[in-house]
């Protein structure tokens, strides 16, 4: 089963990161954010990407182009130009490249991987989102309801704290930054069956626009309610808590096996 992710966006309210590089590039732990999401859908055994590239896209075939040197030991004899790999520590990914265009929007760059994916069911999300979610849960939740799209939904934390005001304007409660108060969103971590590149008419589509709200009325569309960790690197704020999580070992979404 395949794994699509939105990489092709300017990343412009991560300015200060993306300027040289798209956001699923800029790096956690010394990694970029993309390979984190790829490794928490290896974890399940989903190891077929199509990465849809826009912005800069080059850098991230790049990357992949070097993945497995950077991830091997290699011996080099000067001499005569000959070299050998070995303690390659790669990972079993098939990985595809695909470029859908520098402005084309979301739900544009999504139908172009309909030729590569054909009459199957596929995963979605996006590339700067990360989650502790539990993919097959919600693979087998999509196949028991049988609708066009499973959506993860979310409840993000508040980043204010909460008052509750009585009538008198005494404060009756605080609480600093509520745990997942706010309505749900949409969290990516899709399950899609194609069906849903009939929704999306073309380049200029906005796949969070007109398709999402269209399958919404055909009743099409379930909602996977995940209420563990969830987070999206927006801003360089974003990045910085991800960041952190990482480096002191605290990282919800490393489910896998080093």
């Amino acid at each position: 089963m395949k794994v699509v992710i939105l990489a092709g966006g300017f990343g412009t309210r991560l300015s200060e990161a993306t300027d040289l590089i798209p956001k699923p590039m800029v790096e956690i732990g010394g990694k970029p954010i993309l390979w984190h999401i790829m490794k928490i859908y290896s974890n399940y055994g989903f190891d077929d990407f199509i990465i849809l590239l826009g912005y800069r896209g080059y850098v991230i075939k790049e990357y992949f182009m070097n993945y497995f040197l950077h991830q091997s030991s290699v011996e080099i004899n000067l001499e005569n130009n000959e070299f050998r790999f070995f303690e390659n520590k790669s990972e079993p990914w098939k990985v595809t490249l695909l470029e859908t265009g520098l402005n084309t929007m979301t739900g544009g760059r999504i139908k172009y991987a309909k030729k590569l994916v054909g009459d199957e069911a596929f995963f979605l999300t996006y590339g700067d989102g990360l989650s502790d979610v539990n993919i097959q849960e919600t693979l087998s939740f999509h196949q028991q309801h049988g609708k066009a799209i499973t959506m993860t939904s979310i409840q993000p934390p508040n980043r204010y704290g909460s008052l509750s005001i009585e009538k008198n304007n005494f404060v009756s409660d605080f609480l600093e930054k509520p745990e997942g108060e706010g309505s749900w969103i949409n969290g990516g971590f899709f399950v899609c069956q194609p069906k849903v590149f009939d929704y999306i008419t073309g380049d200029a589509t906005v796949f969070e626009q007109e398709p999402l709200n269209e399958l919404v009325k055909d009743k099409e569309m379930m909602a996977w309610k995940h209420q563990g960790f969830w987070g999206c690197m927006d801003t360089l704020r974003d990045k910085n808590y991800l960041g952190e999580l990482w480096e002191t070992g605290t990282a919800p979404w490393k489910i896998w096996e080093d």
